[in-house]
């Protein structure tokens, strides 16, 4: 069995600030957080208007981690027990499942729902769904 700790107050303000974040960039630019679609759309063929905005969302996306390590001291832990074939398999599926789904858990959950979207409440069960049987089966039948 894999321990875990129940961090409400955390999870409260991280959920808060996606959310927030998520309103912001629809305000200001009238896109979705969709964090897969900026991904994907930073390579040819873009949009050279959009461009940096897309290039400064990533950078943010990476910058955080560096910013909290300079901030505190250090990163909280975290274990990642597979090995470094099953990551690779698990990105692509990943990568191969948003461009097949036109969206991610950010686009769709976030994002889709908040505009009563069926086709995103159809993803984000989908999502939900076998992120459940996943740990299930690794819990359970490993």
């Amino acid at each position: 069995m894999v321990a875990t700790s129940f961090t409400p107050i955390a999870s409260l303000l991280g959920g808060v600030l996606i959310g927030l974040s998520a309103v912001l960039l629809m305000w200001a630019t009238g896109r979705i957080a969709g964090i897969s679609g900026i991904a994907a759309r930073l390579f040819p063929p873009y949009e050279d208007r959009e461009f940096a905005g897309r290039l400064a969302f990533v950078a943010g996306l990476i910058a955080a981690p560096v910013l909290v390590r300079l901030v505190t001291g250090s990163l909280p832990a975290q274990t990642i027990a597979a090995g470094a074939p099953v990551l690779i398999v698990a990105g692509v599926l990943t990568g191969f499942g948003t461009v097949w789904g036109s969206g991610c858990t950010s686009g769709h959950g976030v994002c889709g729902l908040s505009r009563l979207s069926v086709r995103s409440l159809v993803a984000t069960l989908t999502f939900m769904a076998t992120g459940i049987a996943t740990v299930f089966v690794i819990r359970h039948w490993s």
